[in-house]
């Protein structure tokens, strides 16, 4: 394998998972070689596949076949170290690829390795005792046969979700084992949802495995599986292999449908999914060796793209930092937290309730203007604990314990016992400070006051009680239960034991915090305010709609500023941009149009399944000028250099006054607060790929630029 030499020198640092082969005879005489491969380490530290990995596997499978053609062995299977067979390729070495040359190299090598597995002499198994991610699992479907233990935590091709495809033969092998519906499913949509994976009962139910067995006897009853089949005493049928008919009539079809609902979804920036789109396409009527020369060239192509490098580094934000904080203070000074109070039995306050008292387990108690409220509140919040009930995500005991725990009152002495309350009450200083006054007479002196603000000053709102050293920011973002992210705002008088309990508190709730200082629209409302700002002014200044809209595409943001202000709410919309407006006056617009639009109430037409149709004609009339003013319309190209720049100047000007520790706390919170494609590494990447930080301030975010290489 001297045509791979350069590989050879990326694998230095890896740490390999080696082969360790045995024989096993099984119950018929016949001796099958079993190959577990095993990186040493504990359940913490999976297997992966690096170059070093490859190159052992196949000298081992070498050996093996030399057995198999002088009749020593009657059959070859390979699993993994306890609970695992492999996460897949290891990506610390991916990204340290010099060239698409040795890029490809990388592709070429896993095929020529797990390629092996076929036409071996004998017949070929994976034993798939557990999680099985990407290249693990196609180290299975190179296999002849497949069992998978019913236990398994994951099984799944995340390669799209990555920037890559399915490279060492996924992308040909899948379609045809189970059909190209299926593996449109799996190898696209479960990665762009949240990388969904697979149980093992949908593993088997596809055809992915043809055997599936309890965890207590898995490699016991897989060995005397594989003996019957070796000894032609079980034919295996597959139930959703392809035949004439489906890719005669169903295959294009399919795959024209995934292709529109691609374009709809996240537009059409993001490479990989294309991709994977157009190798599942071609695997139709393609023969094994075409199908994985298609896949060389597009996996090196994307391994060696920008696109890959940022998701790379946007995969160790959320993997790594996300679960690191900048600036959190010890996690021994977090106050144990026994009771909540939630003030506000509203929309938002009944989704902070729900998700309180799920995670942490503990009596919440809510209150409200007036009893009605607060009766509707309660009512609320056990619906949505019975619809998770009726979902089958929680017990029918475990639902009746959660309803029991959560009360409602119009008298705040019932929260004398609360250590953490949360406000979700109307977005007005004077409210919330009086809200925060009243409870602060009937709990105690160390008891955490939390806000829910998007955009008013956190020390201003605790600047009347007699503690305010209590009060930290913890703003969510909408839909709560589902969005990852928590700005959690430190102001100068905030002390670390209320830090430190915010930050246990995220935690429990299963969220990712950031920290960040007391600054308007702390870090994801700025930045989006600074992008619907610039949108808004340049519709203000003559600019179409249409024309703002296709300006932003280069960021493969998964909906339009129009889109996202009709999202937020316009009358929302016109308040952040008011108050950054009031904030920085220099830099961030106000927009009476907007203002108007939102007495209107929308911007663009849609149908009775609310799918956009145009733009509004009387929202189009709001924002014509008058006469005789003066317009400046931008062309797009013109836009989205501003937009670009403007991005890059605010988010340096934030890291220059300590709004966040670093450019990598600016990305966590635009990936998992706003959406943010993973593929473009969050903002900070892309700004400086364009030039736009060396135009607005002469210097990167990064040092290196995250690039791919030629």
């Amino acid at each position: 394998m001297a045509q791979f030499d350069e590989l050879r020198n990326l694998s230095q640092d890896e740490v390999i998972t080696h082969s360790h082969a045995r024989d096993v005879t099984l119950a018929s005489g016949r001796t099958l070689a079993l190959i577990t491969i095993d990186n040493g380490k504990d359940h913490t530290r999976p297997n992966t596949l690096g170059p070093a990995t490859l190159f052992q596997l196949a000298e081992v499978l070498d050996e093996q076949k030399a057995r198999a053609a002088r009749g020593e062995i009657h059959g070859l299977a390979i699993t993994g170290k306890p609970f695992i067979l492999a996460a897949g390729a290891d990506l610390s070495q991916a990204g340290d690829i010099p060239s698409r040359e040795v890029a490809k190299q990388m592709a070429q090598l896993g095929h020529q390795v797990l390629g092996r597995l076929h036409d071996f002499g004998v017949p070929t198994f994976v034993f798939i005792n557990g999680l099985a991610l990407g290249g693990g699992l196609e180290i299975a479907l190179n296999a002849d046969y497949r069992t998978i233990d019913s236990s398994a935590a994951a099984v799944a091709l995340p390669e799209v979700f990555l920037g890559i495809i399915p490279g060492w033969g996924g992308a040909w092998l899948l379609p045809n084992l189970i059909g190209i519906e299926n593996a449109l499913k799996v190898v696209i949509e479960n990665p762009l949802k949240n990388n969904r994976t697979l149980k093992p009962a949908d593993v088997l139910e596809l055809g992915i495995a043809d055997a599936m067995f309890s965890p207590a006897a898995f490699l016991e009853e897989s060995l005397r599986w594989a003996d019957r089949v070796i000894g032609g005493d079980i034919k295996v049928k597959r139930p959703n292999q392809p035949g004439k008919i489906e890719r005669a009539v169903k295959w294009d079809a399919a795959v024209g449908i995934a292709r529109k609902m691609l374009e709809s979804r996240i537009g059409t920036v993001a490479q990989s999914p294309y991709k994977a789109l157009d190798l599942l396409k071609a695997a139709k009527n393609t023969d094994r060796a075409t199908g994985f020369a298609a896949e060389d060239e597009a996996l090196a192509d994307l391994l060696s793209g920008d696109q890959f490098r940022a998701s790379l580094y946007a995969f160790n934000l959320v993997q790594k930092r996300a679960k690191k904080p900048a600036g959190a203070p010890d996690k021994a000074l977090a106050r144990p937290v026994t009771k909540v109070g939630v003030l506000g039995a509203g929309l938002m306050a009944t989704q902070f309730a729900t998700l309180f008292v799920r995670r942490l387990q503990v009596p919440v108690v809510i209150t409200d203007l007036d009893q009605e409220r607060v009766d509707k509140g309660v009512a609320t919040i056990h619906g949505e604990v019975d619809s998770l009930r009726e979902k089958g995500r929680i017990s029918s005991d475990e639902s009746n314990r959660l309803k029991a725990l959560v009360t409602g009152t119009t008298d705040k002495a019932d929260f004398a016992d609360c250590d953490w309350v949360i406000e979700a009450v109307f977005e007005e200083l004077g409210v919330k400070q009086q809200v925060f006054a009243e409870v602060e007479q009937h709990v105690s002196d160390d008891a955490i006051l939390a806000t829910n603000t998007s955009s008013l000053s956190v020390e201003q709102i605790g600047a009347k009680l007699r503690h305010p050293e209590r009060v930290v920011g913890f703003h969510f973002f909408n839909p709560v239960a589902v969005m990852p992210l928590i700005e959690v705002v430190k102001t100068p008088q905030t002390t670390d034991e209320a830090l430190s309990t915010a930050m246990a508190v995220a935690a429990k709730l299963k969220k990712n915090a950031v920290i960040t200082a007391d600054t308007p629209g702390f870090v994801v409302n700025r930045i989006l305010a600074k992008l619907l700002g610039e949108a808004m002014h340049a519709v203000d200044t003559g600019t179409p709609f249409e024309v703002v809209d296709r300006s932003v595409q280069p960021f493969g943001l998964p909906m339009t500023p129009f889109e996202l202000l009709e999202l937020v709410g316009l009358k929302v919309g016109a308040h952040v941009l008011d108050t950054h407006h009031a904030a920085f006056p220099e830099r961030f617009f106000e927009s009476q149009n907007l203002h108007r639009l939102a007495e209107h109430g929308r911007i663009f037409e849609r149908d009775g399944k609310g799918k956009i149709k145009g733009y509004d004609k009387k929202a189009v009339e709001i924002v014509r000028p008058g006469p005789g003013a003066a317009m400046s319309p931008m062309t797009g190209e013109q836009l989205l250099r501003r937009i670009e720049d403007g991005l890059a100047d605010e988010i340096h000007r934030m890291l220059e006054d300590g709004v966040v520790a670093a450019a990598e706390d600016i990305d966590l919170c635009l990936i998992l607060g706003a959406g943010w494609p993973f593929q473009m590494g969050g903002a900070t990447p892309y700004l400086d790929r364009v030039g736009a930080s060396e135009r607005a301030f002469g210097d990167t975010f990064h040092h290196p630029p995250i690039r791919g290489v030629q």
